[in-house]
């Protein structure tokens, strides 16, 4: 990774007069001669003024402040927040793969947390909370009106203490309580196996510091049991995503050395960037590069990979660096569409924000914000298809989204029409029981994507898909 880059923050794919001073001059600081908007800053102070003595009751003049930066930076996008030192510390937590909680990966939809995915082998997954349940409640708080930050907060905490959550599982339109028991997380965010004679499978579940030794590790293990491995699924289903520089690896581990593996651009210099196949891309510290300890034949072994709506930002890019090289054939159904770059900035020795700097393309050019990658071929989750896929909440979906910056976005009728069917499917899914409606472990024999990803390594023919929906492209404005 550039040195610019490397000092800047980490990269992941908000008295009155003196705290206005201190702004001004680290505007100047970042930006050179910035001018500030002295008129609004004035009616700022004038608002915590007016607050600070006229409002019912006392407030604290730190959490006016704290709440203050954390709504300017809310206000942005739905990935751009205000980190207080709790917040900070459990994401530096997070990208290490380690923390206290319940284990789950969120966002937010109508004011309500949304998992997105739990994460294999936690708390909530043995709990049985499933992508797009909607948290309604933390033990007694009603999560309408928290921050995403504040409800992370909520369901934090020490180890072997229990939260209740309330959820709401659309698919099943019932409300239902869960008590969870907190726990370290020692998320392993690599799996693996060989399939059947030949043929191997390596998941991703998201990209951590130790995601890339991991992932070599788990490659070693099975050229060991398989020495002539004829070809590979690498999952990356339900991926969020994670940290830019593993992404780059994965990558990397596939493509012939220093060709362009991702570029972002953004208004500062060092958000303008290339980043290649090339071990200074990637490598975190001073050492032996982890991908010189791969088998040469991965370079050419026959490659699928699998995508959802659930593969996110750092998985998005490695399947758009695959794709464009022709490298593996992507299959499953349209991604999430989290095409933009968060850069952690501290504030402080314990404080920071996680702001959106740039966006990144593939190495073709394309913008996936918002749009996400379109697999080669489209399979369903099951033989039957996958009828609520239409619900599911992408990039695009979500209010104060960031454009794509290659023109305007265009409303998707199809897919409008497709959510209406999917409704009147709600009805007669709720009928089944829970172990009915449960869906086959992802790597299982029951995996329907998996399978018909080792009938295309194998020449054979692949069901495509009944069901799935791609968002239109968006239109390039010309000059």
């Amino acid at each position: 990774m550039g040195q610019k880059l490397k000092t800047a923050g980490w990269i992941s794919i908000g008295v009155v007069a003196g705290a206005l001073t201190t702004v001004q001059l680290q505007a100047v600081a970042r930006g050179g001669l910035t001018p500030l908007p002295l008129e609004e800053l004035q009616q700022l102070a004038a608002v915590f003024g007016m607050v600070k003595s006229d409002y019912v009751e006392p407030v604290d003049e730190k959490k006016l402040i704290t709440d203050a930066i954390s709504g300017m930076v809310a206000s942005l996008d739905p990935h751009s927040v205000y980190f207080d030192k709790k917040s900070y510390k459990e994401f530096r937590e997070g990208t290490s793969g380690r923390f206290v909680g319940v284990g789950i990966e969120i966002s937010q939809e109508d004011g309500l947390v949304k998992v997105v995915s739990p994460i294999e082998g936690s708390p909530a997954d043995r709990a049985g909370l499933k992508p797009n349940d909607l948290i309604t409640r933390i033990d007694d708080t009603a999560v309408k009106g928290l921050s995403l930050n504040d409800a992370v907060k909520k369901m934090r905490g020490e180890p072997q203490t229990k939260v209740r959550l309330t959820i709401f599982r659309k698919d099943e339109n019932r409300t239902f309580p869960v008590t969870i028991t907190r726990e370290e997380i020692r998320t392993q965010s690599v799996r693996g196996k060989v399939v059947e004679p030949g043929y191997a499978w390596v998941r991703l579940s998201q990209f951590q510091e130790r995601t890339v030794e991991d992932f070599v590790v788990k490659l070693e293990q099975i050229y060991k049991q398989e020495p002539n491995l004829k070809g590979l699924v690498l999952d990356l289903r339900n991926d969020p995503g994670g940290l830019l520089d593993a992404a780059v690896a994965v990558s990397a581990a596939f493509l012939p050395e220093n060709v362009t593996v991702v570029s972002t651009n953004g208004q500062l210099a060092e958000s303008k960037f290339t980043y290649k196949a090339s071990p200074e891309f990637y490598q975190r510290r001073n050492g032996a590069d982890p991908l010189k300890r791969l088998p040469a034949a991965l370079k050419n072994v026959p490659l699928v990979v699998l995508v959802n709506e659930g593969s996110a930002s750092a998985s998005e890019i490695v399947a758009g660096a695959l794709q464009d090289y022709k490298r593996a054939t992507i299959m499953g159904t349209q991604t999430f569409g989290k095409g933009s770059v968060q850069t952690v900035r501290p504030l402080g020795p314990d404080t920071g924000i996680k702001l959106t700097t740039a966006r990144y393309y593939t190495p073709s050019g394309k913008s996936i914000q918002a749009r996400g990658i379109v697999p080669d071929v489209m399979v369903d989750e099951t033989a039957e298809g996958s009828p609520f896929a239409a619900l599911r909440t992408r990039e695009a979906d979500l209010e104060k989204h960031l454009g794509s910056g290659q023109g305007a976005e265009i409303k998707d009728e199809g897919r409008e029409k497709a959510r209406e069917q999917a409704m009147k499917r709600l009805e007669e899914e709720a009928r089944k029981t829970p172990e009915q409606r449960r869906p086959p472990e992802l790597g299982s024999d029951k995996d329907f994507q998996l399978g018909q990803a080792i009938n295309k390594l194998k020449g054979r023919p692949v069901l495509v898909s009944k069901t799935a929906v791609v968002e239109p492209k968006n239109e390039k404005k010309e000059n």
